[in-house]
């Protein structure tokens, strides 16, 4: 099973304010034990929820599991969802709790090796025979962005591939609003020194 890059270098479903009506009114149905409701739920977000975790854990079993763990909770506490934000921002701040539990427990059990193998493996099987220079420029992307630590790369994630403001990621991993920007600032900086080496290293 591969993540699906292209699906997200466009326009993204979760990002879209008008899907907010939407996601509401299935979340309601969910509340009320419509398990059609959630299936619903789980076709729309499980390919954003699976990119995004997998950022996070470095890992398709990992963020695989965190997606099933994710929408068990959605389904279990359909009625402690608020609507102080949106249903997107709610559903993305169980996910990375879960992703972030998820990393720091397989970080115990198995070394890094494994992770960058199934990278490359990954990485191998999305290029296919020829690499386009947009593909050639996002496989650099993903290079860099799994150099960051888990909470910056978090932060571009949610803000390049996910549409969120910072008022939102905020919510998302539970942290103040400067402390969003201070993250942006330095994966910015680490991202900005990192590309043209990233670059010179493909051309050898």
């Amino acid at each position: 099973m591969t993540i699906d890059r292209q699906t997200h270098s466009s326009a993204n479903p979760i990002s879209a304010s008008d899907d907010d009506a939407v996601d509401t009114a299935l979340l309601a149905r969910v509340r009320g034990g419509d398990r059609d409701a959630l299936q619903e739920l789980y076709r729309k977000y499980y390919q954003p929820l699976l990119r995004f975790t997998y950022r996070l854990t470095g890992r398709l079993d990992l963020a695989e599991e965190t997606v099933n763990d994710v929408m068990l909770v959605v389904w279990r506490d359909a009625g402690a969802f608020e609507a102080r934000s949106r249903v997107a921002t709610w559903i993305m701040g169980i996910a990375y709790r879960k992703a972030m539990k998820l990393a720091q427990r397989a970080r115990r059990w198995y070394s890094r090796f494994a992770a960058a193998d199934f990278d490359a493996s990954i990485e191998r099987t999305e290029r296919g025979a020829e690499l386009t220079e947009r593909a050639e420029l996002e496989d650099l992307l993903e290079q860099a962005l799994r150099v960051l630590p888990a909470e910056q790369r978090a932060v571009v994630e949610l803000t390049y591939y996910f549409g969120c403001s910072y008022e939102e990621i905020a919510s998302i991993v539970n942290c103040p609003v400067n402390t969003v920007k201070t993250r942006m600032f330095h994966a910015r900086g680490k991202l900005r020194a990192l590309l043209p080496r990233l670059g010179r290293d493909e051309l050898k």
